[in-house]
């Protein structure tokens, strides 16, 4: 392992995933990244995981795909260890699908069944109720070493600072898009009912609770309709 390019490679792919325009940008180059920098990764994918649902939110082929899938319907693997042991590991290398594994019995051999030699997981968020885990595969057994997990490591450390501020920067800025739509309805309820700023608060904050529906959607009807909505 050249470990002076591969930090260089890393500091590039740092830089380039702080300039990814969305949170799903940022997923996608972290997927692709992997393969690009963790010798023998054939592929990889980024899922999150609510209780026992997995959504996979990048993947780099229908391997990664298919293998967030089985730990989905054997509910057991190295993600679903990650979310059980908050506390615990959050690495996971399987060097060799092909051999017994005893703490997944079930998911291992239908893995190597599916392609994968060897795979390794990193914990990369958790949130609440979710856990989000980079996922790296190789079709071959035992290519997966300790030096290849410490790539993986590292890749993982970069890849979940720029995850962050990605999903920072977007909730921020859904928050700005909703304030200012919600003033913009205000100002067309005010001038339309000759009522106050907090009148016309709280008409929309109750139409909200009344109908059970998001204050910023009420907000953006007002906008398209020039009053609130007729009751539903």
């Amino acid at each position: 392992m050249d470990w002076q390019r591969f930090a260089q490679r890393i500091a590039v792919m740092a830089h380039d995933l702080l300039g990814q325009e969305s949170v799903a940008g940022t997923l996608d180059r972290i997927a692709g990244s992997a393969t690009e920098l963790v010798e023998d990764c054939d592929a990889a994918g980024i899922l999150i995981l609510r209780g026992e649902q997995v959504q996979t939110l990048a993947a780099t082929g229908p391997l990664a795909e298919e293998s967030h899938r089985l730990q989905e319907r054997m509910k057991e693997g190295p993600c679903f260890d990650a979310a059980r042991r908050r506390d615990g590991e959050r690495v996971f290398r399987i060097s060799d699908m092909t051999v017994l594994q005893q703490r997944w019995p079930a998911f291992a051999p239908q893995a190597a069944e599916l392609g994968i030699g060897s795979m390794m997981g990193f914990l990369l968020f958790t949130d609440d109720e979710n856990l989000g885990a980079l996922n790296l595969y190789s079709r071959f057994p035992g290519r997966f070493t300790e030096t290849s997990e410490t790539a993986g490591w590292v890749l993982a450390s970069h890849a979940a600072v720029a995850l962050s501020s990605a999903r920072n920067h977007a909730q921020l800025t859904e928050a700005v898009a909703t304030r200012h739509v919600i003033g913009e309805a205000m100002g067309i309820l005010m001038a339309r009912h000759c009522i106050p700023e907090n009148e016309a608060f709280n008409r929309l904050r109750g139409h909200s609770q009344d109908h059970n529906v998001k204050l910023r959607e009420v907000a953006r009807e007002v906008t398209e309709l020039g009053d609130l909505p007729r009751a539903r």
